[in-house]
């Protein structure tokens, strides 16, 4: 069988939308080899694949909370991926695979496929590039150009580009050849006008029983998971809030996920009906909740559209505020900004959204759509697809060496 190099960063949303995908791959008889952070180590073991360390240079996955602007947010990946490219080329140089597979933050993967002559696929976990996204971005990129520090991220990658023999183009990291894209297409802007080199596999989830299991309560009628995520999470006051707006609502049990710089015994006395917890899994927990509020992160976005969750958005920075909206847009949530809704209005959005037929059965409608639109099996089929065209091409042993 084939060996396949996957390509990511240490971070979950890069690294959890793709894990099933890599199992399945192995489980296949594939030997797949995974380059990211140590600190990754266990979760690429989990999986069935064998870890290829590299340093990152990234500050996510460190205990520190981040809170960089957008300019500094791509100067830090650009960064990584220059820093990253020379190991990998070490990594790979006498084991090189039949396939590249690279994150959206992995395009030191693009550029050794291309140099090696081996195929390289993206696996994108978040929305991509629409035909007319330079021209819809405009402002915002020449907003970050007249930024001396968005002047010289652009400089800088330009000229490694061109090192690298790739066309030292604008865009150029977020135009991928070939792109398998994991979130529902409901989540995608401007759908429509995506390019054929991007096919909608959908979510590629399933159960998680290494990150444990959660049992709802006998006694719960209705069930509602709070979180908001793993990264933007250091919210105490709006946790207060949700205490005090669901805690003692007849019939509700609630799940509230705090995360790691939050402290449970700043929130006061908790009643019974609400679980605390710093992580909680939240897949397995979404499988049988009623509702699910959330940071709309493309996680946590995806995992509430495949259980069919009727979801309560609020979006705390980056791509979050678009995929509120797009969820609102599709029927199934309601919006919510978390630094000024009162404990009040928390309260009548979740019992608007859960007793809505219209947002239920857009809810079901969805999730059955994602069930059968292929995650996983899919994908599968279009990575050994594009195997099976590159084993083709390639000369029979004991010919001459292309190039």
């Amino acid at each position: 069988m084939a060996h396949i190099a996957m390509v990511s960063i240490p971070a979950p949303g890069h690294v959890n939308p793709s894990l099933e995908v890599i199992r399945e791959l192995v489980a296949r008889g594939h030997r797949v080899t995974y380059a990211n952070d140590p600190a990754w180590a266990e979760t690429v073991r989990g999986v069935g694949a064998e870890l290829v360390p590299y340093e990152s240079t990234l500050p996510f996955h460190r205990d520190d909370s981040w809170d960089g602007d957008a300019i500094e947010a791509l100067r830090l990946f650009l960064d990584d991926a220059i820093a990253m490219l020379p190991q990998l080329r070490a990594a790979y140089e006498n084991d090189r695979p039949d396939l590249f597979l690279y994150d959206i933050a992995g395009a030191p993967a693009r550029i050794l496929g291309a140099q090696w002559e081996i195929p390289a696929v993206q696996l994108s976990p978040t929305y991509v590039a629409w035909e007319g996204y330079e021209e819809d971005m405009k402002e915002t990129t020449d907003a970050w150009k007249a930024d001396p520090r968005g002047a010289e991220m652009y400089r800088v990658e330009r000229e490694w580009l061109a090192a690298n023999g790739q066309p030292p183009v604008e865009g150029w990291m977020g135009r991928p050849e070939k792109s398998l894209v994991l979130i529902p297409r409901v989540l995608q802007p401007n759908a429509d006008s995506v390019g054929p080199q991007y096919t909608f596999v959908g979510p590629c989830l399933a159960p998680r029983p290494e990150q444990g299991e959660w049992t709802r309560p006998a006694d719960a009628e209705k069930v509602l998971l709070v979180s908001l995520g793993s990264a933007f999470t250091d919210h105490p006051d709006f946790y207060r809030r949700c205490v005090e707006a669901f805690g003692d609502l007849p019939g509700w049990h609630v799940v509230l996920q705090v995360g790691k710089y939050v402290d449970p015994a700043v929130l006061g006395n908790v009643p019974a009906s609400v679980e605390v917890h710093s992580w909680v899994p939240q897949l397995a927990i979404l499988e049988q909740a009623d509702a699910f509020l959330t940071h709309a992160g493309m996680g946590g976005s995806s995992e509430g559209l495949w259980t069919g969750t009727p979801m309560i958005a609020a979006p705390q920075a980056v791509d979050q505020f678009g995929n509120a909206d797009a969820l609102v847009a599709a029927g199934v949530a309601r919006r919510v900004e978390s630094e000024t809704v009162t404990a009040d209005e928390l309260r009548a959005a979740l019992l608007q959204l859960t007793g809505s037929p219209q947002v239920a059965a857009r809810s079901a409608e969805i999730r059955r759509e994602l069930r059968e639109q292929g995650g996983t099996a899919e994908a599968v089929r279009l990575i050994e697809q594009e195997l099976a065209a590159a084993a083709a091409l390639r000369p029979p042993l004991g010919a001459e060496p292309r190039g």
